[in-house]
Order: C-alpha cells, then structure tokens, then sequence
C-alpha cells in the first residue's frame, strides 16, 4: 500500500479536517460531513461492518487502508481505527494516492 497518503493524512489533520471515534464519524456520514472514510484493516469486524454499511446507505466512498498503528501514527493520536475526511480536496487527494 502506498504510503504517501499517510503524509496527506496528517496534512488533513493539522488542518483539522478529520473527525475521529467511531461515533462521531457515523454522525459526519448521517449529516453529510464525511467525503471519505479510511477504516483500518484490523478494527473490528463489528465496527467495519456499521462503517461500511454506513458509507454504503449514504453514498460516502470508504477505504480499508493499513493497521490502526499505521494508522494512528499518521495523525499522532494511538488507537485509531477509522477516520473520516470532512475536506472534499483532500479526500479526492487521498483517494488518488490510495489508488496509485
């Protein structure tokens, strides 16, 4: 997997277009907020199915990306394992580096 979206993912981070914790990232999907929802490929296969069925029911685009470590560290807080992209430039450009 392409590592540089990591590095476009902490860009969003600092500049505060991502929204953590798995229900607050349901609330962006429900209220049209998320562009993008990157879920790690070790959460849970409860929490990836209410995700993606979430995404799903409101035509959101997801993406299981790597470990929620991998994850996490991108973005500097521990224990991630889903996060949500609020910005329409940066999850385009996420997706872009996500499909290269």
């Amino acid at each position: 997997m392409n590592q540089s979206y990591l590095n476009m993912l902490g860009l969003a981070n600092r500049a505060r277009k991502l929204i953590l914790g798995e229900e607050n990232i349901v609330e962006s999907i429900r209220h049209n907020e998320a562009q993008l929802v990157l879920i790690a490929n070790d959460a849970s296969q409860n929490t990836t199915k209410k995700l993606t069925d979430k995404c799903q029911s409101y035509h959101v685009p997801y993406v299981i990306v790597s470990d929620r470590q991998t994850l996490s560290q991108s973005i500097g807080k521990d224990g991630r394992v889903a996060i949500a992209v609020t910005d329409k430039g940066f999850a385009n450009k996420l997706l872009e580096k996500l499909s290269e």
